[in-house]
């Protein structure tokens, strides 16, 4: 039974999940145990390394991932690299998200607002 682990900070979307069945294989969604969770949404910007921050994320990837199995990971660009790149160590798949930006402009008077809509276009390897 093929896994996506989710190392990323949304909750994906009902397209990013009939995507991830249809084009990854994927059955079952694992995301992180709430303290590891907050580990990866709040990487902090003062740390000049984050291999010790990191530990713990790649404790709990080793001991869970199988050969084969997804990692979607975004996130703090440094800790995506790291993270990538050790997912495929352990012989996984890591993906990300690509997404189609589409941007609405309202005139209100003198006053534009800009919105951006994303929508999800396919899970790429990196």
């Amino acid at each position: 039974m093929k896994k996506l682990f989710l190392l990323f900070s949304h909750t994906l979307t009902a397209i990013q999940l009939e995507d991830a069945k249809d084009t990854l294989g994927v059955e079952t969604f694992v995301e992180l145990p709430k303290g590891l969770q907050e580990l990866w949404s709040n990487v902090p910007a003062e740390l000049e390394c984050l291999s010790d921050y990191l530990q713990p994320i790649r404790d709990y990837m080793i001991e869970h991932i199988e050969v084969d199995d997804v990692a979607l990971v975004q996130g703090d660009f440094g800790a995506t690299c790291s993270m990538a790149s050790f997912v495929k160590s352990l012989g996984g798949v890591a993906v990300y998200a690509t997404t189609k930006r589409n941007v609405e402009e309202i005139q209100d008077g003198d006053t534009i607002v800009k919105r951006s809509v994303f929508q999800h276009v396919i899970f790429r390897q990196y």
